[in-house]
């Protein structure tokens, strides 16, 4: 009897450790004054799929909280995280010296954003946890005026806060920039019931040589793209203290401390790099969004157009290109789901991903209600969506509507958010009119029909782009 009951709690135990595949190791709140290496540092961390960034918060710092705040949205925008939230804190008094490096450095698009409509990042920050029920850690990039600010007023942060992990140059560093940006909080912090980890970056030796520089130049990824482009920049050149790492090290720290040699003090605790060749490489990983495995039973979906029927070899190439792996990956397992190549299928993937990418989560993470109804061609939309969010009715996470009028949308809620993506009316009427056309001439019986539809599925596949077809909007 005593052994039965030990195999059934391993079972559970066993089920519970496999029931989350996807759920990242490190739920995160990033707080930033806008420090170039800041840029980068928060670059690696929305790369890393075992992380989460929940939100950034901005204070001011290497620049003002105005204009971080505009770098900030400006670079979220740029890798389509629209949906990541940013708050400012206004309560710091301090006054940036505005570097010159993170000022004229581009981070992305800054037409149209506005720092006045930018929500109170403290009761964003009560607002996220009262949300989130795991625990975070709390990235401080810049100054502590924040965290202090969290810790003394907000009870959800004493609580919900497992740690605060500080760019410093340890626990009794009291010259630093970052200390003086707010020396009265970074004290009463360090004193405080919550653990400060300080991360030290790489003193005078130089983290990004020649051959990183050029490894991470063939990075594919929109992040190793963004890390490349800036070293590339001509506000880059001639300025070798940018080729140190500072805060981009605690990123590493987060996903890598078994590559870091650590003193503690009571709570506290300082950590340093120890072995920079593995922290090299893991940025690299990081950049590449390879952090974690991303499949279940295979280990890797192939690329090579060899392995692919004739017909859609010739594509393979140019929608990894033009749309990443992702979403090749996910467009291959729901035709073959599907089990015919369709376009609303193909639709319905981008329209996942995209959503995903609005929020930057893995699959498993948000709920999803389908309009597509459940009659095709429009309901094999739930298909894709299904194999690219893993929003699935197995995990009680896609709702299908049958009861409105069906339309190519679909509504995604995430946490305390909720969009509603439609495919473009003018986009859904073309295919539907094609489709009609199709089964008009040659009918659902004929193998001329599902041979067409087959190459208009592979020609929208290749031609639309999830960033231009679909309208969001922001439910609240």
């Amino acid at each position: 009897m005593k052994r039965s009951l030990l195999l059934i709690l391993g079972l559970i135990l066993n089920i519970l450790a496999y029931s989350h595949p996807w759920k990242p190791s490190h739920y995160v709140i990033v707080d930033t004054d806008g420090g170039i290496d800041d840029m980068r540092a928060i670059t690696m961390l929305l790369a890393s799929p075992d992380i989460r960034v929940l939100a950034v918060t901005v204070s001011p710092g290497a620049l003002n909280r105005e204009k971080a705040y505009i770098k900030i949205k400006s670079l979220l925008n740029s890798f389509y995280h629209e949906g990541i939230p940013v708050g400012i804190n206004r309560n710091s008094a301090f006054k940036s010296p505005e570097f010159t490096i993170p000022m004229k450095a581009i981070w992305g698009d800054e037409t149209g954003i506005n720092p006045e409509k930018a929500p109170d990042c403290f009761t964003l920050i009560d607002d996220l946890l009262s949300h989130e029920k795991t625990r975070i850690s709390f990235l401080c990039l810049g100054g502590m005026s924040t965290a202090e600010f969290a810790r003394k007023n907000i009870p959800l942060f004493r609580q919900q806060v497992k740690e605060i992990i500080w760019s410093s140059n340890g626990l009794s560093d009291t010259k630093g920039f970052n200390y003086n940006i707010d020396p009265t909080s970074s004290l009463n912090v360090l004193k405080g019931e919550i653990p400060v980890k300080t991360v030290r970056g790489f003193g005078q030796e130089k983290l990004f040589n020649e051959a990183l520089v050029e490894e991470i130049r063939g990075i594919s990824t929109k992040y190793g793209e963004k890390f490349y482009g800036f070293f590339s920049s001509e506000v880059a050149k001639g300025h070798d203290f940018l080729y140190f790492a500072t805060d981009e090290t605690l990123a590493l720290f987060l996903q890598y401390p078994e590559y870091f040699k650590t003193d503690t003090s009571g709570i506290n605790s300082e950590s340093f790099p120890s072995q920079k060749e593995m922290l090299m490489g893991g940025l690299v990983r990081m950049l590449k969004c390879e952090t974690v495995s991303k499949n279940q039973v295979i280990k890797e979906m192939p690329v090579d157009p060899e392995f692919y029927f004739d017909d859609i070899q010739s594509s393979v190439n140019e929608i990894i290109l033009k749309f990443g792996v992702d979403e090749w990956t996910s467009g291959v397992l729901a035709n073959e789901l599907h089990r015919h190549l369709g376009v609303f299928a193909i639709v319905g993937v981008k329209m996942g991903i995209r959503a995903r990418e609005y929020f930057n989560t893995g699959v498993d993470e948000f709920s999803t209600t389908s309009f597509a109804g459940s009659l095709p061609p429009l309901s094999c939309m739930n298909d894709g969506i299904q194999v690219s969010t893993g929003a699935t009715p197995g995990h009680g996470l896609l709702t299908v509507r049958n009861d409105t009028v069906a339309t190519a949308s679909a509504e995604f809620t995430y946490m305390n958010r909720k969009i509603r993506l439609t495919l473009k009316p003018e986009i859904a009427g073309r295919i539907i009119s094609e489709l009609k056309e199709i089964n008009f001439v040659h009918g659902l019986d004929s193998n001329i029909y599902w041979e067409l539809v087959r190459k208009n599925s592979i020609k929208y596949w290749s031609a639309l782009d999830r960033h231009v077809i679909f309208l969001i909007e922001e439910l609240y």
